[in-house]
């Protein structure tokens, strides 16, 4: 987040009135984030986020919903980039198709087609997860 902001302070004069500055901002963080999955890929390293100072573990209530988390995480980086980034930013940040589509640079109809293989993938993503953790639960 403070990188988008600097680049959004420094690149000020390309924002346009009447642009909506969340859309703005959310595209620079777009094109961060893509920058950052090259950087990564080009070393070969894998993107960890460190644990924040002070942050606690989770109990075993908050657990089985961090796990849950978790599987959802890990399925949706499992599809395409380009069905990840369509499935966040219209189900997840809120923006509408054409908002979406406008940030990612694609037609409304590319937009709603990456979607909706994306939930498509992703529900089989999970649905293979809880056949593998129901299997787990009987063999116990």
């Amino acid at each position: 987040v403070q990188d988008c902001l600097e680049r959004a302070l420094v690149r000020l004069d390309n924002w346009q009135t009447g642009e909506s500055p969340r859309r703005w901002l959310f595209t620079i963080m777009h094109h961060l984030f893509i920058d950052q999955m090259r950087k990564v890929n080009r070393r070969g390293e894998a993107a960890m986020l460190p644990l924040e100072a002070g942050e606690a573990v989770a109990q075993p209530a908050e657990q089985v919903e961090s796990i849950a988390s978790r599987e959802i995480v890990d399925a949706l980086q499992a599809i395409s980039p380009d069905r990840r980034a369509a499935l966040v930013m219209v189900a997840i940040e809120g923006f509408s198709y054409a908002e979406a589509a406008n940030i990612l640079g694609v037609p409304a109809g590319t937009l709603m087609s990456r979607i909706a293989r994306g939930r498509e993938e992703l529900r089989g993503l999970l649905d293979d997860t809880a056949r593998r953790r129901a299997i787990r639960i009987v063999e116990k």
